[in-house]
């Protein structure tokens, strides 16, 4: 039978849509509860001897909702543990527009995580000044709220800064690091890092982006052009930074081509690179 020319390009555009329908059929109904680790260097200038391979389990941007479901959250938990990092950090977005149905479960969820050093909390767009922080404090976690804290690392102080989303200027982020060198920034957003690269501070960990959550082969993700690194390693002069593709989703309940993931980010001594 002759195939024409219009028939061929019915069969390519029927390929294509039902390519596109199953890829986010696939996004909505697996890849987005399929929660994998990553495991990541980050070098770190002037990093100390000591704090050569400190690991941290790095989990950002849960949105746990009706569309995020507990057994979601409770993955992510038991992969951070089974990591057995030093150190734990929570990047924001707990919730989603600030629902407050959502807020005690989730940090009642996130509870059993636990490390040597600790586990340290900032928030996130989505996360309000108030009840969040106060139940992530309740169930054992440290948040930082434009604030800044030292842990001790193998017989070495360990400086770490965190940030609210909504502290951006460069003036309001020397006023928390309050003339002193911090190791970390935790910063929701990686677009700190132009304002990180200019206070020289050396790594920032970073959420925020999901990692563009829908990635279209050939194309990218649409929120590709609003930040410098949507995913993974980046750097600006002498600071590096790791930003996380998250756990949750959010405006649409599907990824594609962007597993959501608990990041171990080890960090390293240049030298040592």
């Amino acid at each position: 039978m002759r195939v024409t020319r219009r028939d061929a390009l019915k069969g390519a555009v029927a390929t294509a849509v039902g390519a596109i329908a199953g890829a986010s059929a696939y996004g909505v109904a697996y890849e987005r509860h399929h929660i994998v680790r990553t495991d990541a260097s980050l070098p770190v200038s002037g990093l100390a001897p000591a704090h050569d391979g400190l690991r941290i389990a790095f989990l950002s941007d849960i949105h746990h909702s009706a569309l995020v479901p507990a057994a979601d959250v409770s993955a992510a938990v038991q992969v951070a543990m089974r990591a057995r990092a030093d150190l734990i950090v929570l990047g924001g977005d707990y919730v989603t527009y600030g629902d407050r149905a959502f807020v005690g479960p989730v940090a009642e969820l996130l509870q059993p995580l636990s490390a040597p050093h600790g586990v340290f909390a900032i928030l996130g767009n989505h996360d309000d000044d108030r009840d969040m922080p106060a139940a992530l404090t309740r169930h054992g976690v440290t948040v930082l709220k434009d604030q800044r804290t030292t842990i001790e690392v193998r017989g070495e102080p360990f400086e770490i800064a965190g940030i609210r989303f909504w502290t951006r200027s460069s003036r309001e982020i020397a006023r928390v690091l309050g003339g002193r060198p911090v190791n970390l920034l935790l910063a929701h957003d990686p677009r700190r890092l132009d304002v990180a690269a200019a206070l020289n501070i050396p790594a920032v960990l970073s959420g925020h982006t999901h990692g563009g959550q829908i990635v279209i082969p050939g194309f990218g993700a649409v929120a590709k052009t609003r930040f410098p690194v949507l995913a993974g390693l980046g750097q600006r002069d002498n600071t590096r930074l790791f930003v996380t593709r998250g756990i949750g989703t959010v405006y649409l309940p599907a990824r594609i081509n962007c597993p959501p993931e608990v990041a171990v980010v080890t960090l390293r001594r240049l030298s040592s690179i």
